[in-house]
Formats: structure tokens, C-alpha cells, sequence
């Protein structure tokens, strides 16, 4: 199992608009440049982001503005805003285990517990880690590597 790469793919566009936010009018045919994605895929990623109320669009002229300070949004928002997990649960058990079976039978006793808490554990890490950690990363590297 692996989580989508719109999740990614939406961090990497808060540190664009960060980064390059000042100096260009950051677009989604900006943003597909920079990560290698189709601009249709980052329309939908921005649309997402805005239905979450975390950023602004702004039509007809582009370009894209935060619309929290950076150490109020967290992973865990961007996560929920851009991933799609049925009914709220990370994991998806196969359909229809065999009830003549003792262990299928008894499958969702034996795990269901036990992910739940993989899942807070997750989100609580998620829920500690913000855009603000996530810009002074940014700085860093691309201070020491003497790409700005």
C-alpha cells in the first residue's frame, strides 16, 4: 500500500508558491514545470487545496496565495485535503473475506484495533510537522546546495 503522490505533489507546491511566490506568478503550468506533472493533474491537486480552505486561486490572471501563515497549516491538513481515504480510514481490507474461513472469519477482530492506532499514529505525526518546518528545510538546502 502506499499513500498517493498528491500528497507530495501538494507540499511541493507550497514551497514553490513559497519560494517563488515573490518573484513569479506562480500557475499550475508553473507548477507542472517544477514537478514534472501534467498541469491538469496539478489543477486538480489546487482544487483540492482550495476546497480545504488553504489556498486561493485566483482566475483569469493565475496565480495562487496561501491563505494561513505557514505554521498554522499542517501535513495533516494538506493529507486530508488532497487524499482520498474512504470513510476516513488509511487502510481498505479486501472485499469479502471467507466466513467458512476461522481466520477470515475473524479478520477485522484480529486487525481492526491495531490499524486504527497505526493510523492515529500516523496523524498525529502528521499533525506536528508544519508548512513552517517545511519552508526552513526549504531555505536550507537550496541555501547550501546555491540554487537561490
Amino acid at each position: 500500500m502506499q499513500i498517493s503522490s498528491r500528497f507530495t505533489l501538494a507540499i511541493h507546491i507550497f514551497a514553490c508558491i513559497d519560494t517563488f511566490g515573490n518573484e513569479y506568478k506562480v500557475t499550475s503550468d508553473f507548477l507542472a514545470g517544477s514537478t514534472n506533472v501534467n498541469p491538469v493533474v496539478i489543477r486538480k491537486i489546487l482544487g483540492q487545496l482550495k476546497k480545504a480552505g488553504l489556498i486561493a486561486v485566483a482566475r483569469g490572471t493565475g496565480g495562487i496565495t496561501v491563505l494561513r501563515p505557514f505554521e498554522e497549516i499542517t501535513l495533516l491538513d494538506i493529507y486530508r485535503g488532497v487524499e482520498c481515504v474512504e470513510k476516513g480510514e488509511l487502510f481498505h481490507f479486501h472485499e469479502n473475506p471467507s466466513t467458512d474461513c476461522p481466520v477470515g472469519r475473524n479478520i477485522h477482530h484480529i486487525l481492526d484495533d491495531k490499524l486504527l492506532r497505526v493510523q492515529a499514529a500516523m496523524e498525529k505525526e502528521l499533525s506536528s510537522i508544519t508548512l513552517e518546518d517545511i519552508r526552513k528545510d526549504t531555505e536550507k538546502y537550496l541555501g547550501a546546495n546555491g540554487d537561490l
